[in-house]
């Protein structure tokens, strides 16, 4: 057996798991953040559950990195699966990964691949929006000159940020707030990026088609063999 159908089985094999393991870790850090008058036992278990879930990250990583046979080129080639090991907002978006290995399963997507573009970069904006207004308001709330004192204070801030909009009403005071802020700018801007190009090249491709179909012979258009006029 090679290396890449090794890598292929396991990763077949992992994904229900880490899309599990993503979503425990958002519920995980949304109640360790959110729900500060829980008793000690109740935060040490969501604290549990962040580190069990960042765990079957880092083995996944390692396993994948061992099976590729690749070496150091592995990170080179994987840098997104290095960053989701190394930065805990990017861990839901395995979520939206699970979703396009069921539609596989399933043979051909329903959706056209300009529509899976947007359907996937919104569930993707959904999902680092709110983990980033959990990382921001757990920085940011009784910081010394903060602006965000309630949580819907941070949700509207990471709307502003990842629209690129940024009205500047709520802004990041601490170091790591804005550490955050900045990483949420970039993903921002490459999921918008994403979905104006998405949509632009759809209406790009219906425009042609129908200039195509009207220009076509025997449509009667452009080439003299529409009815005559009365």
């Amino acid at each position: 057996m090679t290396a890449d159908s090794r890598l292929i089985r396991w990763e077949r094999r992992t994904e229900l798991p880490l899309a599990l393991a993503s979503l425990a870790f958002l519920a995980g850090y949304a109640v360790h953040v959110l729900a500060t008058g829980l008793p000690d036992t109740w935060r040490d278990l969501s604290l549990s559950v962040l580190f069990a879930a960042w765990a079957l990250f880092a083995v996944d990583y390692a396993v994948r990195w061992r099976l590729s046979g690749q070496g150091p080129r592995f990170v080179r080639q994987h840098w997104l699966d290095t960053l989701v090991v190394l930065l805990p907002l990017l861990r839901p978006l395995r979520i939206v990964r699970l979703y396009e290995a069921v539609l596989r399963r399933r043979g051909e997507p329903r959706l056209s691949l300009h529509a899976r573009v947007i359907v996937y970069a919104g569930v993707s904006t959904l999902l680092l929006g709110f983990a980033g207004a959990l990382a921001v308001y757990d920085q940011e709330r009784g910081a010394p000159g903060t602006e965000m004192h309630t949580f819907g204070d941070a949700v509207w801030w990471a709307c502003s940020t990842l629209s690129t909009v940024g009205y500047g009403d709520v802004t990041p005071v601490t170091p790591m707030g804005r550490f955050i802020a900045v990483g949420l700018m970039a993903c921002g801007l490459a999921l918008l990026g994403a979905v104006t190009g998405s949509f632009s090249s759809w209406l790009i491709q219906i425009f042609s088609g129908e200039d195509e179909r009207a220009g076509a012979p025997g449509t009667g258009a452009g080439d003299g063999t529409g009815p005559p006029e009365s």
